[in-house]
């Protein structure tokens, strides 16, 4: 126990700026900073005038984050709409950022995306009951966020050729 280090205290304009460049560096949403200011032990009013700071200084925009955020994990990690919703809304990101996210990603693209990621876990699928197979592919593609119609459109699409 005497080993542990003790947490430097930080003043105001020290927080500040270590904050500045935690937001500079990629973007974040309210929750995550909030969260790391309360771990520099900041509380109280200097933690909503940094944040009143942040985000009239422009580090801070939950717009933002929320459009980057959901074409990062739609394009790099293949999330669909449903899975990237839910991320938002666990970061408490408000109804209207959440719609303009979703604005981000363009229909034919979303549809193309799904359509790989079936094609591409199909060949890898050695299940030789269609039905199985088709069962198989809706899941994972549920699993990843895509939405449940849109998946048996898809699924059913692959195997009517």
């Amino acid at each position: 126990m005497e080993n542990v280090p003790k947490k430097k205290h930080l003043s105001k304009s020290e927080a500040l700026s270590k904050l500045q460049r935690y937001c500079a560096y990629q973007d974040r949403c309210h929750k995550e900073v909030r969260t790391k200011l309360l771990d520099l032990n900041i509380y109280g009013d200097d933690l909503e005038e940094i944040m009143a700071e942040l985000i009239q200084e422009k580090f801070l925009d939950e717009e933002r984050f929320a459009r980057s955020y959901a074409r990062g994990k739609f394009r790099i990690k293949k999330w669909g709409r449903t899975r990237i919703k839910r991320e938002l809304k666990i970061r408490d990101i408000s109804a209207y950022c959440t719609k303009k996210a979703m604005s981000e990603i363009k229909e034919k693209e979303y549809r193309k995306t799904l359509a790989d990621i079936l094609k591409k876990k199909n060949k890898l699928l050695k299940e030789p009951s269609e039905f199985t197979r088709k069962n198989k592919l809706a899941k994972y593609a549920v699993g990843r966020g895509f939405e449940y119609e849109l998946v048996w459109e898809v699924v059913n699409g692959m195997f009517t050729k």
